[in-house]
């Protein structure tokens, strides 16, 4: 699951993390065989999947790693000019303008994108990008805590200002942390411009907690979480609607129910895609890796790797994601434009209002 996912609001930060590595795509000869897909942290795909590729079209993918997403956004941007590779994955709907104002990819229509939803393919300019996969920033619970509390989980964004859960939710850095940032936005786009900041007031007055990134918030605050072993004391937190079927991953017999929940009222859309970067050395590999990203074998692969839903909308999704994970019927979604139009002003209120 995507996880300290850095919104990197100062273009400066992480910049010598992909600094010197060379271009990884390809010129002549043996390097002509290789792609390269520049991404962030928590990519991750199946080897047989990333072997059928190599199988189909010859090139073998080599994976150039540039820490957390907005990290990796921002050293795209930086080396405009000097690509690091051919591809890029991971930049998502709340950092996408500041890759397209850049000019950091290169137009081109991937095969399959007719079976994506025309909502996912909005704001892609003119095919720069493509939708790759989606999911929910939500808030999430802990069943067992509020059970023994015999108080009913929040459903919505105004639960969670209510006295009744004083004291009990941790949300990420908007400045630090794409989930953070992703609630930020719930927050704006739901209370308006006149009421999102009243709206965090109130939170600040119910004892909310923010910390820097979701790996701190899940698994050292939160509750519920597994990983954490229950250490942390706060049974609401900023996650993913596909966060449950994480925590029962693996477990054998599998539950009748996730130990944590999704309050479904409180969710953010967040798309991520892929584009073509501006001066790839090997476009023509780069193309076909953007049609495989799109193509089912990728796209089925993706629930369990990632945990996030599949762009297309005919891929299928695993029983563990279907009967465990949430799916917000009408979740807060925000345009990309608006979203670059607003985002350094909102992060820097919000900075202002929350932290000091």
């Amino acid at each position: 699951m995507r996880q300290t996912v850095t919104t990197g609001l100062a273009v400066a930060l992480g910049a010598s993390l992909l600094a010197g590595c060379g271009s990884g795509g390809s010129g002549d000869g043996e390097a002509s065989k290789t792609v390269t897909l520049v991404t962030h942290d928590s990519f991750a795909a199946s080897k047989k999947v990333l072997a059928a590729f190599t199988e189909r079209t010859g090139y073998e993918v080599r994976v150039l790693r540039g820490g957390d997403a907005g990290s990796a956004v921002n050293q795209a941007v930086l080396n405009k000019d000097n690509p690091q590779g051919d591809v890029f994955f991971g930049v998502d709907n709340t950092l996408l303008s500041r890759a397209l104002d850049n000019g950091v990819f290169t137009p081109y229509e991937a095969k399959g994108l007719d079976k994506v939803p025309a909502a996912l393919r909005d704001g892609t300019g003119g095919h720069r990008v493509t939708p790759v996969d989606t999911g929910d920033i939500c808030v999430n619970y802990d069943r067992d805590w509020f059970a023994r509390e015999k108080l009913a989980p929040p459903r919505s964004l105004d639960d969670l200002a209510k006295p009744a859960y004083k004291d009990l939710l941790v949300t990420e850095n908007a400045a630090t942390s794409s989930p953070g940032l992703g609630f930020l936005l719930a927050t704006v786009e739901t209370y308006g411009d006149d009421g999102w900041e009243g709206y965090w007031k109130k939170l600040r007055a119910n004892g909310v907690e923010v910390v820097d990134g979701w790996e701190q918030a899940y698994n050292d605050r939160f509750s519920g979480s597994a990983a954490g072993k229950g250490k942390g004391d706060r049974p609401l937190v900023v996650s993913y609607a596909s966060s449950p079927p994480v925590e029962v991953l693996g477990k054998e017999p599998l539950p009748k129910e996730a130990p944590t929940g999704v309050a479904e009222g409180t969710c953010f859309r967040q798309t991520e895609f892929a584009g073509l970067l501006s001066g790839a050395r090997n476009e023509k590999g780069g193309k076909a890796l953007l049609d495989f990203l799109l193509g089912r074998e990728f796209q089925e692969d993706l629930p369990l790797q990632m945990f996030v839903k599949p762009a297309r909308a005919d891929a299928k999704l695993p029983e563990l994601f279907t009967r465990y994970g949430a799916t917000a019927d009408r979740p807060v979604v925000m345009e990309p434009e608006r979203i670059g139009a607003g985002r350094e002003q909102w992060v820097k209120s919000w900075t202002s209002l929350v932290l000091k």
